[in-house]
């Protein structure tokens, strides 16, 4: 079972590799890119579409950057009150395992 998996993963690797390598074949036509002020950028199409796909990808991990920093904040806030809490309390007996609410 595991080897039909992992052929089926290569498989559908190899699928999206060579259905992306007929368009990079099919667009070799030139694409002239016009930015302001009269400024102008010619490349094969295939380049222009890689380039705009990884200028999207940056920008929007960029734009996630601010975020993931406030969950690290308070992820980190968190393990220090925890900690903080651990450290105060006397050590005390465990108490019984509370129950699991119905039906879990």
């Amino acid at each position: 079972m595991k080897q039909l998996a992992w052929f089926l993963k290569w498989a559908l690797k190899a699928a999206i590799f060579f259905t992306l390598f007929a368009f990079a074949l099919n667009n070799q036509h030139d694409a002239t890119v016009r930015f302001f002020f009269g400024q102008q950028w010619t490349a094969p199409l295939v380049l222009v579409v890689l380039s705009a796909f990884a200028l999207g990808l940056v920008i929007g991990v960029l734009g996630m950057v601010p975020r993931w920093w406030q969950h690290r904040r308070a992820a980190a806030l968190a393990r220090k009150e925890s900690a903080a809490a651990t450290s105060l309390t006397p050590t005390e007996k465990p108490s019984a395992p509370q129950q699991p609410p119905y039906g879990i």
